[in-house]
């Protein structure tokens, strides 16, 4: 176990500065990709960084996320999750949970949704270039997209956006967990008003789907239906409406790469793999697991009881992986890339994010070619204190 000589080091060692990885960060674990660190909240716990070993922690069931639930354990959040949440289940709970909700989201599910997804980006952009240039493409495309599809699918009235959007920012919050805790509170007890009507008038939306089966096998409680839907929401809003104008910001920022989709726009879908590869989605590392025995795992010994935390954003350029990991390249092949998981808690909107932020590129590339960022890149402020990284706006020219 090396750290500091006082102990393990404080995670994360410095700020969040814009879409960049934390140089002091990969060149640590670069020498020990299994680091013994003091997390934010709850103790000390394993950082893990390598690719192989982040796929084991995320795939092998010796690690827990059941086991993880609770405020006294070591994390990155303010807030640890709750018990009733998907993303805190280890089988068989989370088995049964996730079969009865997967079935929305498979890739014939999806591409049926693109149609609709098109139509909402048409409309989106008519408006914005109605309006001229410059705009803020935050507030034009990049949230009412992904806030539209996720609010159609679930069946939440997208009138209330304004007030989801609010408690999902304070949930994700890192640094307040009352905060958290609070607007946590406040998103729960939403969707349980909206599960209460389809309970009792059912309709046809994934909400209404869910809450209407009565059989005992298949039947989920309100408090499981609660949390499938604030993780939708969070993941359907938050992630991805940050995530398109990172790849965006990305793109413009670098007009070359911009000049490549123009120039071939059937490069869009392998961009949008490498730009999830790169482009790193979360400010900190992901949700703990607990070891459930010991495991050796980098040369190191992690026991049963310890806390364990994966960070992504550097499992995705491992150099024993990818070859020149820091270079976008829009012809990599296969990268398996980790941004949305691996194993059983892979993102169970991983194809509807896809699609998202597929359709948005293409349409920004074949209607506005000439797309640029509207000030210099080093101008654009970035959202702090929050576990998703993103743009506080995104001005573009064209």
């Amino acid at each position: 176990m090396t750290a500091t000589d006082d102990g393990p080091r404080a995670y994360p060692f410095g700020p969040t500065h814009r879409l960049d990885i934390d140089p002091e960060l990969a060149a640590v674990c670069g020498r020990q990709p299994v680091l013994r660190v003091r997390l934010p909240f709850g103790g000390d716990g394993w950082l893990v960084t390598r690719h192989a070993d982040v796929r084991t922690v995320l795939a092998d069931p010796r690690f827990s996320r059941a086991e993880a639930v609770g405020d006294h354990v070591p994390r990155t959040v303010s807030a640890g999750l709750p018990r009733t949440s998907m993303l805190s289940m280890d089988p068989p709970d989370h088995t049964r949970l996730r079969r009865r909700v997967a079935n929305p989201f498979t890739v014939r599910r999806v591409e049926a949704l693109r149609p609709r997804a098109q139509e909402i980006v048409d409309d989106l952009l008519d408006a914005m270039i109605d309006s001229g240039s410059p705009a803020d493409l935050t507030k034009a495309l990049t949230w009412p997209l992904p806030v539209t599809m996720i609010c159609e699918l679930l069946g939440v009235p997208v009138s209330d956006r304004d007030r989801f959007n609010s408690w999902v920012d304070g949930l994700l919050t890192l640094s307040d967990p009352e905060l958290s805790a609070r607007d946590r509170g406040h998103l729960n007890d939403y969707l349980a008003g909206l599960i209460a009507q389809r309970r009792a008038h059912p309709t046809s939306d994934l909400l209404g789907e869910l809450a209407s089966v009565e059989d005992e096998e298949n039947r989920l409680t309100d408090e499981e239906l609660v949390g499938l839907g604030v993780s939708l929401l969070s993941a359907g809003q938050e992630a991805t409406a940050n995530q398109i104008g990172n790849f965006v910001y990305t793109l413009l920022a670098r007009p070359e790469l911009w000049r490549q989709l123009v120039a071939d726009p059937g490069l869009i879908p392998d961009a949008v793999e490498e730009l999830s590869r790169v482009v790193p989605i979360s400010a900190t590392a992901g949700f703990t697991r607990i070891a459930l025995e010991d495991v050796e795992l980098g040369g190191q010994t992690i026991r049963a009881g310890d806390a364990v935390v994966a960070e992504l954003g550097l499992a995705n350029r491992d150099p024993e992986v990818f070859e020149e990991p820091h270079l976008i390249d829009f012809h990599r092949t296969a990268a398996p890339h980790v941004t949305f998981g691996h194993g059983i808690h892979h993102c169970l909107g991983a194809q509807l994010a896809r699609m998202e932020l597929r359709t948005a590129i293409d349409s920004l590339v074949r209607r506005l070619p000439g797309l640029r960022l509207a000030v210099a890149p080093e101008r654009i402020d970035w959202r702090t204190e929050r576990l998703i990284r993103g743009a506080e706006a995104l001005p573009v020219a064209w």
